[in-house]
Formats: C-alpha cells, structure tokens, sequence
C-alpha cells in the first residue's frame, strides 16, 4: 500500500474547506440579495398605492365598507381596552402619588400619559393585531385563490380597489380609534380614582385637561396616521404577494402582525425623538 502524500493530503483539505467557504458566502450573498430585493419590492409597493391614490377613478364604495369594517367593527375591542389602560394606570399610580401628597396631580399626570404615548401605542398595536392580521389573511386568501388574478384579467386594478382603499382606511379609522381609547381612558381614570375616593368627573375632567397644550396633543396624533399607514402598507403588502399554498394565508397574517406591530414602535421611537427635538 503506497504511502499518502502529505502535500496531495493538505491540498485535498485546502480545497474542501475553500469550497465550503465558498458556499457559505454564496449562501450569505443570496440572503443579502433577497433582503435588498424585499426592500426594492416594498418601495415599489408603496409607489404603486400612492400613484393609484390620486387617480381620477377612486373606489369610494369599498373606501367606505373597509372604514366600517376598521372603525366600526374595532370598537367593543378599543373600548375595553382604553377602560382598562385608564383604570390600571390610575390603580398604579395612586398609592404613589398618596406617599408623596400629591393626589391632585393624578388626573393631570394619567391624562398626559395616554395622550402623549400610552394611548396611540397600545391602540395602534392592538389595531396591528387586529386589522393587520385580517388584511393580510383576507388578501392572502384572494391571492390563494386566484380572485387576484381573476380581476386583473377582467380588467378591474386590484391595487387600486383591494389596496388602496384598505391602506386609506387605516390611515384614516386608526387615529380615530385612538382619540376615542384616548377618551374612554380618562374615563377609566376617572372610575379608578373613585374606587378609593370620592371625586366628580366634571372636576376630576377639568383637572385632566386644564394644562394640557397644544403640543401635547398634536404630535401624538400626527404619529397615529403613520400607525395607521404603516399597518395598511404592511398588511396589504404580505397578502398582496402571498405564497400560492394554503399555508400561505396563514404565514402572511402572522407576518403582517409580526412586522407592523416592530414598525409601529421604530416609527414611535422615531416619532418621540423629533418631538423632543422641536420642543
């Protein structure tokens, strides 16, 4: 039996582990490459809405249905919701602010944290929860379907009657949804502060609200259309270009919830830093 070269042997390990280096880099290449094509497709996505936006023929009637689906049919879920932020964040606060003798603060401290943050964050991801996942679904299950498709070949745009509406819609229905959590919150306060108290809404409302600003309430509500905005984007963006399986349906709602519920708190944090640097 001849004896392995060592030499040959090196060279043999050189050039397995360069061909699996190779590989491995081919591999990253590929993700960076699908990563950066998402990218492009999302930027093109999001051209397509806004052109198909300002055209002459805008599907009013499906505007309308998708504002009653987002607005009206989110209201018994928002309505607990702001009940329950006021109220436990009055139960929180309370026995702190009693430590300290400054009960009277309390409407006035509850009531800016959910105008300025608690109130369009909590509401804007349980919209993400909600009216993301069903966009995403409802549109993923067309695509499944093929009723797409069937659209575009009758000559109907898709984009502009399933997309664009939907993504208007939510711009517009979520900062509306977030005034109203905005206000049954104070009145939740106003329950909370009464469980170990005695004290009227109409004073208990003008104490919430007398040194409130202008500035308070304005960026608060200015972020909630990009909640709302990003929430359609993404919602019809997942269902829009679903996979073909049935499967499918199912990944674009998870993904739709996923990744808006992330964007709505980079835009947050985005958000917050500006107003902080105007004020």
């Amino acid at each position: 039996m001849k004896p392995i070269n060592p030499v040959l042997k090196v060279k043999t390990f050189a050039t397995k582990h360069s061909i699996a280096l190779s590989e491995k880099t081919i591999a990253r290449t590929e993700e960076a490459g699908g990563f950066l094509s998402n990218i492009a497709d999302v930027f093109l996505f999001i051209t397509k809405i806004i052109r198909e936006t300002f055209t002459r023929k805008f599907e009013f009637k499906e505007f309308f249905r998708q504002c009653f689906q987002i607005g009206y049919k989110s209201l018994p879920l928002i309505s607990i919701t702001g009940i329950i932020m006021g109220l436990v964040l009055t139960i929180q606060s309370r026995p702190a602010l009693v430590t300290f003798g400054a009960v009277s603060m309390l409407p006035r401290m509850v009531s800016i944290s959910l105008i300025r943050e608690m109130g369009p964050v909590i509401i804007a991801l349980i919209c993400a929860g909600k009216i993301g996942s069903g966009i995403g679904a409802e549109l993923g299950s067309m695509k499944v379907t093929e009723q797409i498709d069937a659209m575009e070949v009758s000559s109907i745009n898709p984009m502009r009657f399933l997309v664009v509406t939907r993504v208007i819609a939510a711009t517009i229905m979520i900062p509306l949804l977030v005034l109203y959590a905005d206000a049954l919150g104070i009145f939740g306060s106003w329950i909370g502060a009464n469980i170990k108290g005695d004290v009227s809404f109409v004073l208990f409302s003008s104490q919430a609200f007398g040194r409130l600003t202008f500035m308070d309430f304005l960026p608060a509500f200015i972020k909630t259309f990009l909640f709302g905005a990003v929430i359609g984007v993404v919602g019809c963006y997942k269902g829009y270009n679903a996979g073909r399986g049935t499967e499918s349906v199912g990944i674009a709602a998870n993904s739709a919830v996923v990744l808006s519920s992330l964007l709505v708190i980079i835009v947050d944090m985005i958000a917050v830093q500006i107003t902080d640097m105007i004020q």
